[in-house]
């Protein structure tokens, strides 16, 4: 099996094609025919296949939102047990400080720069986009879907 490229800022980004052009692109044509449909024949029928379409392009949102909020969740607890063993015990009381989206970005950080950006998150409280453009040693994440 090939190794993944050497992720980066300006690739970390993951998109899956199946559902990000596939399923989306299906979706979105649906809910085009569905008040298309409705438009040009008004009625119960037409009303119910939009009402379908949107449902099911909900669905679609709902179905890719949940597991993320999992990943997140889980990238935090091991973001905040991984900093702990890197930090000083005397810097260790910023954890508490910082967002989660910080806790996010802070993944790709090596353990060499850990500690002077979780400062620079905490002191001038910087964005996750911030942070991932401060990183000069990029940890990946191959795991991210």
């Amino acid at each position: 099996m090939a190794s993944p490229s050497e992720q980066n800022l300006s690739n970390h980004a993951r998109l899956d094609p199946a559902y990000h052009y596939v399923l989306f692109l299906l979706l979105l044509i649906s809910v085009g025919l569905a008040v298309t449909w409705l438009i040009q024949q008004p009625g119960v029928p037409g009303l119910f296949a939009l009402v379908t379409a949107l449902a099911l392009l909900l669905t679609a949102f709902k179905a890719r939102s949940y597991p993320l909020r999992a990943q997140d969740r889980i990238i935090r607890l091991e973001e905040r047990l991984r900093i702990q063993s890197v930090l000083p015990e005397s810097q260790r009381p910023q954890i508490a400080l910082l967002t989660e989206s910080q806790l996010i970005a802070l993944r790709f950080a090596s353990d060499q720069e850990l500690p002077a950006l979780v400062d620079a998150a905490v002191t001038k409280k910087l964005s996750s986009k911030d942070i991932k453009k401060a990183i000069t040693n990029w940890r990946a994440d191959y795991f991210r879907v």
